[in-house]
């Protein structure tokens, strides 16, 4: 069935905003500016202030959230489902880890290239099925087996590119470059932790996922903005790459955007278009599949990617194709997306009815993932 025009623009909006998202996060780092005191130029490197303004664009969405209950509320039908009631304190474990796990990975920007940055992130499937094994008792299928262990060879494949491209990489030493890369891979343990705590015990819940995503957005954005505080007079060395060499010098960096005006442009495209990839990544599961929004979220890697070669950002590496295209494979079989395909072939079509009844729990997971229709949503 053909895609309507609404749905075209769910799926352009989201692989526009979810590669601005990277982009402007990537380009903010690249700008060099005064400091505070008469400080010389220096590259703006403040990965903290750039996560409270990636909280700050998830906080918007409750503000949409209740914008679209209260137009909703004025028709004479409503049909948006507010969900029942519930206590804000669930999302606070959850929102925490997305607050680490999301430091850790500005962190890394600043000593890696964008699009390893985003293929890298592909490491959460290898450690959201080994923890919802141990702890949500879930079977995997062969299949998803199968994926996690391709998903790995990628991840080796990738960090090869960046070792060989890190000894001409006049922006980052190899040191630095490896640094990033295993801090992103780091960082996905923390979100798989995320996402097994929200299925545990926030999804039984009846949420709206905007109001879900804005809650979350509240508890990073004000924890993080005190944590702010204590971290402008925490001496980390030369790791902080600032001047005063603390964790985060927030005072230097609005210095910074004051020398510099640009780079609030790339620190708003940051925090408005991780609002509005919030908004298109669920409304995309929710108008056409969640296998498309897999499918745009991989795209996503590849426009990243192509992004930065063009302006110049990184160089080209064939390794990081081949790391690309196996890290597409294992996402593809974790997730399912082989399974549409092998439903078209009727000696394959048996054999897969065979294989799901035999996994008892890929049903559930399915469901969660909003692969199949399990229950409305809204």
């Amino acid at each position: 069935m053909a895609w309507t025009k609404y749905q075209l623009f769910l799926a352009g909006l989201m692989l526009t905003t979810g590669s601005i998202n990277t982009l402007s996060a990537k380009w903010a780092d690249l700008f060099s500016a005064k400091g505070c005191h008469g400080d010389p130029d220096h590259r703006f490197r403040h990965p903290f202030v750039q996560a409270v303004g990636m909280f700050l664009g998830e906080f918007s969405c409750l503000a949409v959230f209740y914008l679209v209950l209260c137009h909703d509320r004025r028709r004479p039908e409503p049909k948006v489902n507010p969900g029942q009631s519930f206590n804000p304190l669930l999302f606070f474990p959850p929102a925490m880890c997305d607050m680490t796990a999301t430091s850790i990975m500005y962190v890394a920007l600043n000593m890696t290239s964008a699009s390893s940055f985003q293929m890298l992130r592909g490491a959460v499937i290898i450690f959201t099925g080994l923890l919802s094994v141990a702890f949500l008792g879930r079977r995997l299928a062969p299949s998803q087996w199968l994926g996690i262990s391709i998903t790995i060879l990628g991840l080796v494949i990738v960090g090869l590119s960046d070792f060989f491209s890190g000894h001409r990489d006049d922006e980052h030493k190899l040191s630095e470059v490896i640094t990033g890369d295993l801090l992103i891979i780091m960082a996905q343990i923390i979100v798989a932790v995320q996402m097994v705590l929200e299925e545990k015990f926030v999804y039984k819940h009846d949420v709206h996922p905007l109001r879900a995503v804005g809650t979350e957005g509240f508890f990073g954005f004000f924890v993080l903005s005190l944590l702010l505080i204590p971290m402008y007079f925490i001496h980390v060395g030369d790791f902080s790459n600032n001047s005063r060499q603390v964790l985060e010098d927030a005072l230097d960096a609005f210095c910074q955007i004051g020398h510099q005006p640009l780079i609030i442009l790339a620190l708003l495209g940051n925090t408005v278009s991780i609002a509005f990839f919030n908004f298109a990544g669920i409304s995309v599961t929710k108008e056409i599949s969640a296998t498309t929004r897999m499918v745009l979220d991989s795209l996503r890697t590849l426009v990243i990617w192509v992004v930065s070669l063009a302006l110049g950002w990184e160089h080209f590496q064939g390794l990081q194709v081949l790391g690309f295209l196996v890290l597409l494979l294992g996402t593809g079989l974790y997730n399912g997306l082989h399974r549409p395909l092998l439903a078209r072939i009727p000696c394959c079509a048996g054999l897969l009815s065979v294989a799901e009844e035999s996994s008892p729990g890929e049903r559930e997971r399915l469901v969660n993932d909003g692969t199949v229709e399990g229950g409305d949503e809204s």
